[in-house]
C-alpha cells in the first residue's frame, strides 16, 4: 500500500496572501468514475477538480503533466458540504450551506482565468441546473444505481428525491424528526437509506417511497455533535454500514452493520476512540475463496471508516479485525471517504483542509472480483425497476473481454432509444442520418387534450437547455457513461405514481443535450474523460440535435389572475418632489417625527429570497394610480391599486407587505389575497422587513411593531425605539430587520445592535463594538451567512463600521474578562434570535475557555443551569427551568460541555462526577 498526502490539494482562504496561506476545511471528496479526477468541496464555498495522476505518480507531479488543478467552480454562496459524480461521469452534483443542490455539466468553452483570482481553469464545468427545495444546509447527496434518481438530505430534516434524468423533484420525505446527515442507495435499486440526528436509520422503498423499516437500537446513545452521519450500502446489497453508533450506553464508539431483510444490527465494527463520521464500501465484491463460484456464502465486502479520532480503518467482512488502521492521519476529524471505481484507491478528506490517499496493489486486496461478478450476483434479487418514460429504453450493452484490462476500463456505448439507431463516434448518442443530416425521432406526448404534436426543429439549442413541453427529442438522451466497465447507464424513469397523473398534468420535461460538442476545436482535454470519445469525425463537428417544443396553439392556457395578462414593465427610479404628493399629516408638535421619512420614489421592488418572484410598486408623479405588482421573470402574476403612495416594500417566502405614506400597511399572500385587515399606524413607515412568517414595521414616530402574519397576532405590544436613540448623541438607526421568531434586530450608528426581549419587556444588547477592545473571539469584518450565522453577521456589520482603537496598556485580566463577557453576551444573543447552531458553537468555546482558565465555580454553575433540577418532570411544580434552549435539549448540550471539561487539567473530576449523574438521570428517564 502507498500512502500520500498531496499538499497542493487545498481550499485557500482568499483573504490571505500566498506567503500566509490558510487551509480551509474540506467537507467532501469524490472520485470520478473513470478515476481520472477527484472533486473536493470546502469552506470557501468552492468546488475544486483535481487530476489524480499527479497524486498517484510522482513523476507526473513533478512535471505537472497533466495539470494538478483542473477547474474551480464558484457558484455556491455557502460552504460546499457534499459533492457526488453521477455514475455516468458526465454530471457532478453538489450540495451547500446555501440550501441549493447544483448540477454541473462539462462546458466546452469554460476554460480560462477564474474571475477575481490568479487561478486558471484547464477545463470548464458550468451549472446546468439549480435544484432549490431545501430550507437549510444540504448535507449529503447520492445517485441511485444507473443514475435513475438523485437523493438530497439536509438540516431541514427532509429527504428530497429527484428524477435523475429530468431533474424534476419527485418526492419529499419528511418523516425524520432531526437533521438528516447521510443517504445511500441499495445497489439492487429496491431501497434507499437515510440517517438522521433523530437517532435512526430509515429504509425507504423505491417503488412507492413508503417506509420499509426504521432502525434505532445502535443509535440510542449516539452523540448529536457529528458534522455528518454518512452511511454506505455494500455492493452485494446484503448490509448497510451506518456511522455514529455506540455500544455500552454510549461509551463505545462503533459503526453498526445493518442486515438486509431483517433490518437488525447484530454486527459492530469496534475500535475507534471517537465518533465514526463516515462509512464507505469498496465498489467491488470480494470472494472468500477466488477458486470457488460466486455464491452468498463465498462473498464478502471491504468497508472503510473515518472517525473523529483522526484515524481511518479498513475492514473486510470475513474478518473480525480490520485490515488496516491508519492513526492520526489528520489533525482534525475525517469528513468524507471515496473509493475509486477500480477499488484500489481510497481518498479521505478532513476538516483540517487536507486529503489523504491510500493506494493498494491488487494482491493486497485479496479476492477482488470484477464488476461483472457483482452484476451477475445482483440478478438473484429479482428486482425489476419501474418502467422508464415512454419513448426511452435502457440499452443492453455487450463488452468484449479482450479490451478490458486492469489499467483501462472500456466505456459502454451510449444508451439507445426505443427505435434502434446507429451510434455516432462522438459517443453523445448522435445518429448518422441521410448524408450526415440530423435525425429526429417523433414522439407523441400524453396530454389531457389527446392532441398529437409534431416536433419543431430548433437551431443552436444550448447544452442542457430546458424544454417546457412534455415532448422529447433524441438529444434529450443522457451522455454515455465514463469508464464504468460492465456497469451501464440507464435512463432514469418517472415512477408509476407520477405517470398515473398524466391526464391531470403533463410529465415534467426532460432536459436536452448537445449531440456533438467541440472542446475548443479538437477535443484536446489535458485529462480526458472516458465518457467523451475524442475520435469525432469532422463531418459531424459542431452539429447539434434539435429539441422539441409544443406549437403555440397547443400549449395549455395559463390560469387567469388579476393583471396576469400584462407583461412586466420597467420604470425609471426617480424621487417624487411634487407638493401634491407630500404627506399632509398634521404635526402635533415640533419634531414629532423621531426618524426621518424616506423619500418618495417612482419605483420600488423587493425580491423573494430563493426564487425569481419580485414584489414591485409604482408611484405616479402626477394624478395616476399607485400600483403594486407581483411578477415572475418578465410576466406579471397579479396586481393591486392603493389609495396612497408606497414608501416601503418587503417580501418573504410566505407574504408581501406594502407600507403607504398615510401610515397604512397592506399584507398580501403570494397569490394576491389580503392576509389581514389594512394596518394603520398613524405615522409613515420608515423601515419594514419580513422573514418567513414575521413582519416588522418601524414608523417615523419611533414605534416598532412585530407581527406574526400566520397567526394574525403581534409578538409583543408595540414599543418605542426612543431609548435606543437617546443612548448617545446624534445616534441614528442604520438598519432594522426581524428574525423568524419575531425578534427585531436594530443596528445603531453607536456601534450597538439591540433586540427586544418579550420576557423582560425591555431592549437588550445583541452585540457592541466594546467587545473588539479585548475579546479573543471577536469576529468583526468576517463574512458570515446572514441566515445561518446571524450573530456573526451582526458582529461583522458592527466591525465594518468601527475604527481601530490606539493601543493602550490594559490590566492583567483584561482579555480574559472581555472574552468571557463577550461569550456570555453571545449566548444570550443566539438564544434571543433562536440561532441554535451559533448557541452551541459559542457554548463549547465558552466551556473551553472556562476549562483553560480553571474557573470551577463558573463551570459548575453552567453545568447546573444545563442539567436543571435533578427530579424535574414536565408539568411539575418547578416550571422556571425549561429543558430546551434555542431548539436544542440542554442535557444533550451538557454532554458535550462535560466532554470538554473532562479533557482539561483542572475540571476533570467535576466533569466525571456530573457525567455519572447525567447517566443516572438518563436511565431514570427511560424507566
Amino acid at each position: 500500500m502507498k500512502f500520500t498526502k498531496p499538499a497542493w490539494v487545498m481550499h485557500k482562504d482568499s483573504s490571505k496572501t500566498d506567503h500566509d496561506t490558510k487551509r480551509l476545511s474540506i467537507f467532501s471528496v469524490h472520485v470520478h468514475p473513470d478515476g481520472s479526477r477527484i472533486a473536493t468541496g470546502g469552506l470557501d464555498a468552492k468546488i475544486r477538480i483535481w487530476s489524480t495522476k499527479p497524486i498517484l505518480n510522482h513523476a507526473s507531479e513533478i512535471s505537472n503533466r497533466p495539470p494538478k488543478s483542473l477547474c474551480t467552480l464558484s457558484m455556491h454562496t455557502g460552504p460546499v458540504l457534499t459533492i457526488r459524480w453521477a455514475h455516468s461521469g458526465r454530471w457532478l452534483a453538489s450540495g451547500s450551506d446555501d440550501e441549493i443542490v447544483m448540477i454541473w455539466d462539462l462546458d466546452p468553452s469554460g476554460r480560462g482565468k477564474v474571475f477575481g483570482s490568479n487561478e486558471v481553469n484547464v477545463e470548464g464545468w458550468k451549472p446546468m441546473k439549480r435544484l432549490p427545495g431545501h430550507e437549510s444546509d444540504v448535507t449529503d447527496l447520492a445517485w441511485a444505481p444507473e443514475d435513475r434518481y438523485l437523493a438530497s438530505v439536509g438540516l431541514d430534516s427532509v429527504v428530497l428525491v429527484w428524477c435523475g434524468y429530468t431533474l424534476e423533484r419527485l418526492r419529499k420525505l419528511d418523516q425524520h424528526q432531526g437533521f438528516v446527515k447521510g443517504v445511500c442507495w441499495d445497489p439492487v435499486g429496491e431501497f434507499m437509506a437515510t440517517q438522521s440526528d433523530d437517532k435512526s436509520v430509515k429504509i425507504w422503498r423505491t417503488t412507492d417511497w413508503q417506509l420499509e423499516a426504521e432502525i434505532r437500537k445502535p443509535f440510542e446513545d449516539s452523540p448529536g455533535s457529528t458534522f455528518f452521519r454518512r452511511l454506505s450500502w455494500s455492493p452485494d446489497g446484503a448490509h448497510i454500514t451506518a456511522s455514529n453508533a455506540t455500544n455500552n450506553k454510549g461509551f463505545v464508539f462503533i459503526a453498526a452493520v445493518i442486515t438486509r431483510g431483517t433490518w437488525t444490527s447484530e454486527i459492530s465494527l469496534v475500535g475507534h476512540e471517537n465518533t465514526v463520521e463516515v462509512a464507505a464500501y469498496n465498489p467491488h465484491i470480494f470472494l472468500r475463496n477466488p477458486a470457488s463460484p460466486i455464491a452468498t456464502s463465498n462473498i464478502c465486502s471491504v468497508v472503510a471508516l473515518g472517525a473523529d479520532d483522526r484515524s481511518v480503518s479498513i475492514w473486510q467482512t470475513k474478518s473480525a479485525r480490520p485490515l488496516i488502521v491508519a492513526r492520526e492521519v489528520f489533525e482534525r476529524q475525517i469528513m468524507d471517504l471515496s473509493w475509486s471505481w477500480d477499488g484500489l484507491t481510497l481518498y479521505a478528506a478532513s476538516s483540517d483542509g487536507t486529503i489523504a490517499v491510500f493506494h493498494f496493489d491488487p494482491e493486497e486486496l485479496e479476492g477482488i472480483a470484477p464488476h461483472s461478478a457483482q452484476e451477475q450476483y445482483l440478478h438473484k434479487f429479482g428486482f425489476v425497476p419501474p418502467p422508464t418514460p415512454e419513448g426511452f429504453s435502457h440499452g443492453t450493452f455487450t463488452h468484449s473481454a479482450n479490451t478490458a484490462s486492469a489499467s483501462r476500463i472500456t466505456p459502454p456505448p451510449s444508451p439507445n432509444r426505443a427505435q434502434s439507431q446507429p451510434q455516432s463516434q462522438s459517443g453523445f448518442g448522435a445518429s448518422n442520418g441521410i448524408n450526415g443530416a440530423e435525425h429526429i425521432n417523433k414522439l407523441v406526448a400524453k396530454k389531457s387534450n389527446k392532441k398529437r404534436v409534431q416536433p419543431v426543429l430548433m437551431s443552436s439549442v444550448p447544452s442542457a437547455s430546458t424544454s417546457r413541453s412534455a415532448l422529447v427529442s433524441t438529444s434529450a438522451l443522457p451522455p454515455p457513461v465514463s469508464g464504468l466497465g460492465p456497469r451501464a447507464f440507464q435512463v432514469p424513469e418517472i415512477p408509476r405514481s407520477r405517470q398515473a397523473s398524466h391526464s391531470a398534468s403533463p410529465v415534467p420535461s426532460p432536459r436536452t443535450y448537445d449531440a456533438d460538442i467541440e472542446m475548443g476545436g479538437p477535443m484536446d482535454m489535458d485529462v480526458p474523460i472516458d465518457a467523451l470519445d475524442t475520435s469525432m469525425s469532422s463531418a459531424n463537428k459542431g452539429k447539434r440535435k434539435a429539441s422539441v417544443l409544443d406549437t403555440p396553439e397547443d400549449r395549455p392556457s395559463k390560469p387567469r389572475t388579476l393583471g396576469g395578462d400584462r407583461p412586466r414593465e420597467t420604470v425609471a427610479v426617480r424621487e417624487i418632489t411634487s407638493t401634491s404628493l407630500v404627506s399632509t399629516r398634521p404635526q402635533l408638535f415640533e419634531g414629532a417625527n423621531l426618524l426621518p421619512v424616506p423619500p418618495l420614489l417612482t419605483f420600488l421592488s423587493a425580491n423573494v429570497e430563493g426564487s425569481d418572484f419580485v414584489f414591485e410598486a409604482r408611484n405616479s408623479e402626477g394624478d395616476g394610480a399607485t400600483e403594486v405588482t407581483f411578477a415572475d421573470g418578465k410576466q406579471t402574476l397579479w396586481l393591486d391599486y392603493l389609495p396612497s403612495p408606497v414608501l416601503a416594500l418587503t417580501a418573504s417566502t410566505t407574504f408581501c407587505g406594502a407600507a403607504m405614506q398615510d401610515g397604512s400597511v397592506n399584507v398580501y399572500s403570494h397569490t394576491g389575497r389580503r392576509l389581514m385587515a389594512t394596518l394603520s399606524f398613524g405615522s409613515p413607515c420608515v423601515m419594514m422587513h419580513g422573514c418567513k412568517l414575521a413582519l416588522m414595521i418601524l414608523t417615523a414616530s419611533g414605534q416598532l411593531s412585530s407581527i406574526n402574519v400566520k397567526n394574525v397576532a403581534s409578538f409583543f405590544p408595540p414599543t418605542s425605539v426612543a431609548p435606543l436613540l437617546s443612548s448617545s448623541p446624534n445616534c441614528t438607526i442604520l438598519s432594522a430587520t426581524v428574525r423568524h421568531n419575531g425578534a427585531p434586530m436594530i443596528h445603531c450608528s453607536s456601534g450597538i445592535a439591540y433586540t427586544y426581549d418579550v420576557q423582560l419587556l425591555s431592549w437588550t444588547k445583541l452585540s457592541e463594538r466594546w467587545w473588539a477592545e479585548g475579546s479573543d473571539v471577536w469576529q468583526g469584518r468576517q463574512r458570515a451567512n446572514k441566515d445561518k450565522d446571524i450573530v456573526a453577521s451582526i458582529e461583522g456589520a458592527i466591525g465594518s463600521t468601527s475604527i481601530p482603537a490606539p493601543h493602550k496598556e490594559r490590566p492583567t485580566w483584561w482579555n480574559t474578562a472581555l472574552t468571557l463577557g463577550h461569550l456570555e453576551s453571545k449566548l444570550h444573543a443566539a438564544k434571543a434570535l433562536d440561532s441554535g447552531l451559533e448557541y452551541k458553537q459559542a457554548l463549547l468555546i465558552y466551556a473551553r475557555k472556562l476549562a483553560d482558565e480553571g474557573f470551577r465555580a463558573k463551570a459548575e454553575e453552567l453545568i447546573k443551569e444545563l442539567f436543571g433540577p435533578i427530579f424535574w418532570r414536565p408539568g411539575g411544580r418547578d416550571d422556571s427551568w425549561t429543558p430546551v434552549v434555542a431548539g436544542m435539549a440542554k442535557r444533550d448540550l451538557l454532554r458535550e460541555v462535560l466532554s470538554v471539561f473532562a479533557r482539561s487539567k483542572t475540571l476533570t473530576k467535576l466533569a466525571l462526577d456530573w457525567q455519572d449523574t447525567l447517566k443516572k438521570a438518563s436511565n431514570d428517564d427511560q424507566l
